[in-house]
């Protein structure tokens, strides 16, 4: 199959990088510490790091000596590159901003992506929440609790793309913002090794409401319309592989549609929902790329049709099974597979009725379930709430736990919300 794969830009802002005057977005290594009062002494006299002699009673001498910095590590064995990279590796991502001051080496270990490579291979990885929500003109990254957050450099797009609708996914470490421009549909792309913005690849056939799903580490979309005035509704797919930057076609799928939603479960690339030129679609379809073939869900939204005035279905997948999130009940409802039905869980404790599931974010993290939206307190209409629960199908009642929000003072309606494990 052919893929597209445009030329990158050098268009992007940000970078690892602390030190304002770094031409390459990063911070520059720090150079040697300070000479230290180090004194070394024959049993009569001792020289401090400076290289003047002491007498027993502590007094300076006269004589002089050139200054030089101590070394200790002459006794410490230093470890291998291999095994450096391994302990590293397993730091927590939030702190790997600090690396950058250590050395050289650990500075174009971030650059280069090797890390995470190491990170993937051993199979440590962790969940974090990227975050755009109403009124901030910056991304921000939250680490699986949410007790650290980094604000992420401007996107450098033109006021179009910044003002519009906006929809966004995770491939790797690589995280995509797809919007429309003065020219017409781009992608913005953050590389979190590099913390900086890139501009494409384009997809094959831009799209704008379409369904998309994190699957490994690659990205899946589908459906979707165009912007052009022949474009209609879509009814194809494409897959986004990190490693070349590049988009690969899919198979066509059964069915034209838009405001669908996507999503990653039994190695397959599900979509759901939606609507064509025949109204609302209660059916689903799945992407079966073992066998390179689509299959159709019959009726897998019979009880819940998308309305025109909804939302995309807000659907979830943890440990392999699939929830939605009811706009209009605020129910948590869990699918069940063999039946083709859906069970429901109990009420979540935000307000996904407040716009008709619009600016509520519904992702899995981890084993968890991770909401955020409108309270569905006392104060709805002003406070952002954050809460994540590790779902039970079998479960008589979940158990939701509140996350502290009150240092993320941000807007409760969330416009984009993305989850990169790596």
């Amino acid at each position: 199959m052919s893929g597209r794969k445009e030329k990158e830009t050098e268009e992007g802002e940000g970078g690892l990088g602390y030190d304002g005057d770094s031409s390459d977005g990063f911070c520059t290594s720090v150079g040697s510490p300070p000479s230290k009062r180090i004194y070394v002494t024959d049993g009569t006299s001792c020289k401090n790091g400076l290289g003047h002699t002491l007498s027993e009673g502590g007094a300076e001498g006269p004589s002089l000596v050139e200054p030089q910095d101590a070394d200790y590590s002459y006794n410490i064995p230093s470890l291998s590159y291999e095994l450096e990279g391994l302990i590293l590796a397993r730091f927590p991502r939030s702190e790997y901003r600090k690396l950058c001051f250590v050395n050289k080496r650990y500075l174009t270990l971030l650059k280069s992506g090797e890390l995470f490579n190491i990170r993937r291979d051993i199979g440590f990885k962790e969940p974090s929440v990227f975050m755009l929500a109403s009124g901030e003109s910056s991304w921000w990254s939250f680490d699986r609790k949410f007790k650290s957050r980094m604000k992420l450099p401007v996107l450098p797009s033109d006021f179009c793309f910044t003002s519009g609708d906006k929809e966004s996914l995770c491939a790797g470490t690589h995280l995509l913002v797809s919007g429309k421009e003065i020219d017409g549909l781009v992608i913005w792309r953050y590389e979190l090794a590099m913390n900086r913005w890139y501009k494409g690849p384009s997809m094959i056939n831009p799209r704008c409401l379409f369904a998309s799903a994190t699957c490994g580490t690659s990205a899946f979309v589908a459906g979707g319309i165009g912007i052009g005035a022949k474009t209609g509704i879509y009814d194809t797919a494409e897959k986004y592989n990190p490693d070349t930057r590049s988009w690969d076609p899919l198979p066509r799928m059964k069915l034209r549609r838009k405001l669908c939603s996507g999503c990653c479960m039994d190695n397959k690339f599900y979509v759901i929902g939606g609507r064509n030129e025949d109204g609302e679609l209660t059916c689903g379809e799945f992407f079966d790329e073992a066998n390179n073939r689509w299959e159709l869900i019959p009726g897998m939204l019979k009880d819940d049709p998308v309305l025109s005035s909804n939302s995309p279905p807000l659907v979830a997948v943890v440990n392999n099974e699939l929830y939605s999130l009811e706009t209009s009940s605020n129910q948590l409802k869990v699918y069940l597979k063999k039946s083709n039905a859906w069970k429901q869980l109990g009420p979540v404790p935000v307000r996904a009725d407040f716009n008709r599931g619009w600016g509520v974010a519904f992702k899995s993290l981890g084993n968890e379930l991770l909401v955020i939206g409108a309270s569905s307190g006392f104060c709805a209409d002003n406070c952002l709430a954050m809460y994540t629960c590790c779902p039970d199908p079998d479960a008589m009642e979940l158990q939701w736990r509140a996350l502290d929000s009150g240092r993320n003072q941000l807007s409760h309606f969330i416009l984009n919300c993305s989850v990169m494990v790596a």
